[in-house]
C-alpha cells in the first residue's frame, strides 16, 4: 500500500531516510533555538560584567587620584619638616656657641677661688661660705661641660636627622614621580 502523503509505501527505504532527515531537522532547530537562548543569556552577562568593570575602573581612577593628592601632601609635609629641622639645627648651633661662651666665663672661677682663699685668712666665716660656693661653682663648671657635650651631641644628631629627612624626601619624590605622571590623566 502506498502512502499518499509521502508517496511512499511502508516498505519503501526512502521513508526511513525521510524520517531521519525530519528528526535531524527538528533536533537541529531545537539546537539552534537553544544556542540562541544561550547567546541571549551570554549577552546579558557580558553587559552586566562590562558595567561592573566600568564602575570598578571609575573607583580605581578616583583612588589613584586620592593617592596622588595624599602623596603630594606627604611631600609638602616633608619639605616643611626639613625646613623646621634646619631651623632647629641653627638654634642648636647658637645654643652650643652660647654654652661655649658661658664655659669660657666659668674658667675665671679658679681665679675667683684663689682670691677668696686670701680673704678667708681674715674672715673665717666668709671662708666657710666661700668654700661651699667654690665647690658649687666647680660642680656647675663640670655640669656645664657635660651640658656642652650633650648639646654638641644633640647638634650632631639633628644634622643626621636633617640628612635622613633629605634622603627620605628624595625617595618619596622618586616614588611620587609615576603618580605625578598620572595627574594629567586623572580628573
Amino acid at each position: 500500500m502506498i502512502d499518499q502523503e509521502n508517496n511512499t509505501s511502508p516498505d519503501d527505504p526512502r521513508k526511513a531516510i525521510v524520517e531521519v532527515m525530519a528528526r535531524l531537522g527538528r533536533e537541529t532547530q531545537l539546537h539552534i533555538d537553544e544556542r540562541h537562548q544561550h547567546f541571549k543569556v551570554t549577552d546579558k552577562v557580558i553587559k552586566q560584567i562590562s558595567i561592573l568593570l566600568l564602575v570598578v575602573a571609575i573607583v580605581n581612577v578616583s583612588l589613584v587620584w586620592v593617592l596622588s593628592s595624599n602623596m603630594d601632601n606627604i611631600v609638602n609635609n616633608m619639605d616643611s619638616m626639613r625646613h623646621k629641622l634646619i631651623d632647629i639645627d641653627d638654634d642648636m648651633t647658637h645654643i652650643a656657641t652660647t654654652i661655649d661662651q658661658f664655659d669660657e666665663h666659668t674658667a675665671y672661677m679658679h681665679t675667683i677661688s684663689n682670691n677668696i682663699g686670701l680673704m678667708t685668712s681674715n674672715l673665717p666665716l666668709v671662708r666657710i661660705s666661700m668654700d661651699n660656693m667654690t665647690d658649687n661653682m666647680m660642680l656647675i663648671d663640670k655640669e656645664m661641660e657635660g651640658m656642652k657635650l650633650s648639646i654638641s651631641s644633640i647638634d650632631a644628631n639633628m644634622r643626621h636627622m636633617t640628612m635622613g629627612m633629605a634622603g627620605m624626601e628624595y625617595s618619596v619624590r622618586q616614588f611620587s614621580k609615576p603618580m605625578g605622571a598620572l595627574n594629567p590623566i586623572i580628573p
